[in-house]
């Protein structure tokens, strides 16, 4: 074991300064921001984000107001770490947000809310440091991911190392010294939670990918370490063999690799909805000229749900059912995977169709990428192919700026409102300039939805 956190990383997370950070950089996070609070925007009506939050009121609050926020979307007061871990919640329950190929799982999920609460007692935060706090928590979490995921052979989710972002991110805003900082990593890596992604895979529930309690966890572990509170060392950030994925800290920049969804549905059934997509289009197929469909992907695609759903939660990991709405509706939205969506008769009929297996080419290239070939066999005859495709969105197949702005409003704009929506997006997007004041951005956040101008 490695004696102390090394010092590149230590000075990545405290003192690089936002000037160090290149412009591209900072612009992308901009835009990583938006499309998280996009989904935190739309699933705030969602029955387990008012569970959340009314979970973090009750259990999570706090006695010191030095220590409180308020909720994002809510109003109300919950402890820092309490109202990280409301909206980390609202948003992993609504399978929208963005996400990294090598770590199977997301970051911005935890951070975009850490940073939330936390920046609420820093009025003089600027949107570039803002920015810069982000980056932080992207780059360390990303590296604890993959160094976690090098080191056990359980499959692990989100939570049990974006909770080290969160730390770091929390860290840098406050001025933590190198030894809260240390014990601090340490106690988010002990306490964050190693629940198995395959479980909830297999029995989708609001449990999602365990970032509600990554985000829990990774504030406490700050504010315990400064307390004085003790946890070091954290294995994935200072063990011998964890190094190799932490000496590019700072040069390659894992915030722009990030990939972001067109759909609220897990990444593992992307490429096989944008595959049918694609045949759809090209040769404008209806649903009801399908006669069967096969689809072949990498095995924990396959693993998804396999029938049709009857929960929400169900709906967002499943993949013959994502499918099936995309032939029969042309798009994925949140009202096809609840309510009245999740009786749609059509989309049941083809799911009825469908087949899944694995592809061995599209496993081999498994979590570097996400593939799929999808055939359709029509009524009349005609077998049509997709070819080998990959899910748009990431670095593969990048989406522009108008892209996310595009579906930033699609999401936020029906919940709280076309004029909110656009401020909150005005607002975001010119904080990587000079000069600019996180607090106006801050200020959109507050209020719960109203009902849609």
């Amino acid at each position: 074991m490695a004696q102390g956190l090394p010092d590149h990383i230590d000075h990545f997370i405290r003192n690089q300064r936002t000037e160090e950070i290149p412009q591209a950089v900072l612009d992308h996070v901009a835009l990583l921001l938006l499309d998280t609070l996009g989904i935190a925007i739309a699933a705030a009506p969602m029955q387990a984000g008012q569970i959340a939050r009314e979970t973090a009121r009750r259990l999570y609050g706090s006695g010191n107001r030095d220590d409180t926020a308020w909720m994002m979307f809510d109003g109300r007061a919950a402890s820092l770490a309490g109202a990280a871990f409301a909206t980390a919640s609202q948003i992993d329950n609504l399978d929208g947000h963005d996400g990294y190929n090598p770590t199977k799982g997301h970051t911005g999920v935890a951070v975009v809310p850490a940073l939330v609460s936390l920046a609420q007692h820093l009025p003089d935060l600027s949107g570039r440091d803002a920015l810069a706090a982000l980056v932080t928590g992207y780059e360390v979490a990303g590296r604890a991911a993959i160094a976690l995921h090098a080191s056990v052979s359980d499959y692990h989710t989100s939570g049990a190392w974006n909770a080290l972002g969160v730390t770091a991110l929390g860290a840098r805003l406050r001025g933590s010294s190198a030894a809260q900082l240390r014990e601090a990593l340490g106690i988010a890596e002990y306490h964050g939670p190693r629940s198995q992604m395959m479980r909830e895979i297999a029995t989708p529930t609001m449990l999602h990918d365990g970032s509600g309690m990554g985000a829990l966890v990774g504030v406490s572990a700050l504010i315990m370490a400064e307390m004085g509170f003790t946890g070091a060392p954290a294995i994935t950030v200072e063990a011998a063999e964890a190094q190799e994925h932490w000496a590019d800290l700072g040069r390659f920049w894992q915030v722009l690799h990030q990939y972001i969804k067109p759909y609220p549905i897990c990444r593992w059934a992307h490429a096989s909805i944008d595959a049918v997509r694609e045949i759809c289009l090209a040769h404008d197929v209806s649903a009801e000229q399908v006669a069967a469909i096969d689809i072949r992907s990498f095995h924990n695609a396959v693993q998804l749900f396999p029938g049709v759903p009857e929960t929400t939660s169900q709906a967002q990991y499943s993949l013959p059912f994502a499918v099936a709405v995309m032939i029969a509706r042309g798009d994925i939205r949140l009202e096809h995977i609840a309510g009245a969506g999740l009786q749609d008769p059509v989309a049941a009929q083809l799911v009825a169709m469908t087949k899944m297996r694995v592809g061995p080419e599209h496993e081999a290239r498994y979590p570097a990428g996400r593939w799929a070939d999808v055939t359709l066999t029509l009524k009349d005859g005609r077998i049509l192919s997709s070819g080998e495709v990959h899910a748009r969105g990431g670095p593969e197949r990048p989406f522009a700026a108008l892209d996310i702005t595009d579906k930033f409003m699609r999401f936020a704009a029906p919940v709280i409102g076309q004029h909110r929506a656009e401020a909150i997006m005005a607002a975001c997007l010119v904080l990587p300039r000079a000069g600019t004041s996180f607090a106006s951005l801050l200020d959109l956040l507050q209020a719960p939805p109203e009902h849609p101008a």
